[in-house]
């Protein structure tokens, strides 16, 4: 048996923020004191190297000094609680236009998962996405017009297009708060969502681009320039909270997963 020491990649106020969390949720619970194998600080350390490492979480418990169950258990309260301190939408978008915020960037992002259950009406995988061949659930999220991310939506299963996803969680919010001067820009896969939603006009089927007249294709150039820092959103996400990149657990729980990875990235500085 050889043992050795590791680091955990995060700022240590984000693991004392989480440990509060965990010690409030305790209390709430009237979880007697002594009564609990790790104390708050050690499970957060342990939940927070499961979104950082990916690591699998039989290992994580063992590291600790638990069982699998409680390691199980232990993880799954801390996605609950951290998926509760997650922006709301509304709150969101009036805090963009207080601050004076000029659009925000609307975008989906798969979150590939390895435990899948359930098929379409034509025998298809639910939660197999066409667009990238891969296995997951699709989470929309909104970002400031620095790629800074703001929301995240809860998942649908993979095979759900992105403009489906957005009708179901999102859309309705950004009709009003454009209709009180904060647009939003998207790419072509939400084409019909509607006023306020802008989205590049898409060139006619087997034309190039030059069969746009200039005005258009100069409008398709600033939309796509302006949306080029959100698109970053997903990947500072996946690669900030690694967890994202594949989740392990059920995948009803990637939501709240990718909430809880939000909530903690709002901490990061």
């Amino acid at each position: 048996m050889v043992t050795y020491a590791a680091t955990l990649d995060v700022p240590r106020h984000i693991v004392v923020h989480l440990s509060r969390l965990l010690a409030v949720h305790r209390r709430r619970l009237n979880t007697p004191r002594g009564s609990r194998v790790l104390g708050t600080f050690r499970q957060a350390v342990m939940v927070l190297r499961w979104f950082r490492e990916r690591g699998c979480v039989h290992c994580l418990a063992r590291d600790a000094g638990v069982s699998q169950a409680t390691g199980y258990r232990y993880l799954h309260e801390a996605i609950d609680v951290l998926a509760a301190q997650a922006p709301d939408l509304h709150e969101v978008l009036n805090r963009c236009r207080e601050e004076g915020m000029s659009h925000v960037i609307l975008d989906g992002m798969l979150i590939e998962s390895d435990r899948l259950t359930g098929t379409r009406d034509n025998g298809n995988d639910l939660w197999f996405s066409q667009k990238h061949k891969s296995f997951g659930g699709n989470v929309q999220f909104l970002a400031a017009p620095d790629g800074t991310p703001l929301w995240v939506s809860d998942a649908e299963p993979g095979s759900t297009p992105d403009i489906t996803a957005a009708r179901l969680h999102v859309l309705p919010a950004l009709y009003k708060a454009a209709a009180d001067g904060l647009p939003t820009l998207a790419d072509k896969g939400y084409i019909g969502a509607g006023i306020g939603v802008h989205v590049p006009v898409r060139r006619p089927k087997g034309k190039s681009e030059q069969a746009l007249d200039a005005d258009t294709r100069t409008t398709n150039t600033l939309i796509r320039d302006l949306r080029a820092l959100g698109e970053r959103t997903a990947a500072e996400l996946k690669e900030r909270w690694r967890t994202l990149k594949r989740v392990t657990l059920s995948p009803s729980r990637i939501g709240d997963i990718a909430r809880a990875a939000l909530a903690l990235n709002c901490h990061w500085k």
